[in-house]
Order: C-alpha cells, then structure tokens, then sequence
C-alpha cells in the first residue's frame, strides 16, 4: 500500500502549490517549526535529565512535570500542526524522503517510549519521585527519549537535503526504501 497517489493529489491542490511557492508563508512556518520543535524537545530533555538523576535533582519528578509540561504541549502543538504544513507544502517529495521515513519511525518509538513510561515506569512514582537518582527502568526510558529524539532531529534537518531524491541516480534499495516509482526500461 503505497500513500504516493494521495500524495501526488494533494501536491496538485492550489493551497499545496501557493504555500510551496509562497515567499514568506513557507519559510514562517519552517521557522515556527523550529522553534515548536525546541520549545517542546527542550522541555522534554529536562524532565529526562531528571529522570537520569543529571540535573533538578532535588526537584521531584512529578513537580517538575506539572511546571514543565503546560510548556511541552504548546511546543507539541506548533510542532505538529506546522509539520503538517510543511508536509502540505511538499507532499511527494516529502513521502519520498528516507529522512522523513526515519523522522516517521522515530516518532513512532519515541511514542511507544512515552507509552511504556507512563503505562509502566511512572506507576509507582510515589516511592521514587523525590530521589536523586530515579530506578532503571525510568532512566532507561530517559535515554531512550534523549537518543531518539535526537535523531528525529537530525533526520528532520536532513530532510532539506536532496542526497536520495528519487530524480537522482540511486542504488535499488535507496529507491525502494524512498518508494520511488522507477520506470522500466525497454
């Protein structure tokens, strides 16, 4: 199941053009984007250096996220709904993109992470919310969340970049792991 035939709809949209053709539209909201992605990465980096007993040490973990996260979710919200936007804008080439597809796949770890935190780490925080240094399992998810999202970061800025575009000569796996359409020859 390929998404490519939406994405090739939704690039033929007047909206989709005008936003990819706009002067200042475009490079605005790539800079909001920016700026959500920092706001919200660097609120979460703090609460996971808590958890690693790095830093706030003598701050509890469940005070440090009642102040924290009101900031994390206004950075969520201008990072996804500009993302979503700057997906708009260039649909297929976007889709197309290896580093999107990686940006994807982390966001879909980094996601689970969060999951496994709060369903399984975080159920008996009342024992261990005001120690330095939190147990294992909740420092491991604290790793975890700085390494992947610290990926999503360096494969979002990658995206910019035309190294695998599928108009350029690649190797078959790069094609098919960008899904690119490749013609038959004759």
């Amino acid at each position: 199941m390929s998404l490519l035939p939406f994405c090739e709809w939704l690039a033929s949209t007047q909206w989709s053009i005008a936003l990819h053709e706009s002067l200042y539209a475009y490079p605005l909201i790539e800079s909001s984007h920016v700026l959500g992605l920092l706001l919200f990465a660097g609120t979460i980096a703090m609460v996971d250096l808590r958890l690693l007993g790095v830093a706030f040490k003598a701050v509890p973990v469940s005070e440090m996220n009642a102040r924290i996260l009101p900031w994390t979710i206004v950075g969520a919200v201008v990072m996804i709904g500009t993302g979503i936007l700057l997906f708009y804008a260039i649909p297929v080439r976007t889709y197309q993109s290896v580093w999107f597809r990686a940006k994807v796949i982390f966001l879909i770890a980094a996601a689970v992470n969060v999951w496994i935190f709060h369903k399984r780490v975080s159920r008996d925080r009342e024992r261990w919310d005001a120690a330095p240094k939190p147990p294992l399992n909740a420092r491991i998810t604290a790793a975890t969340s700085l390494a992947l999202w610290a990926g999503i970061i360096v494969f979002g800025r990658m995206i910019a970049y035309n190294w695998f575009d599928c108009y350029r000569p690649q190797s078959n796996f790069v094609q098919w792991l960008a899904g690119c359409v490749v013609e038959a020859s004759a």
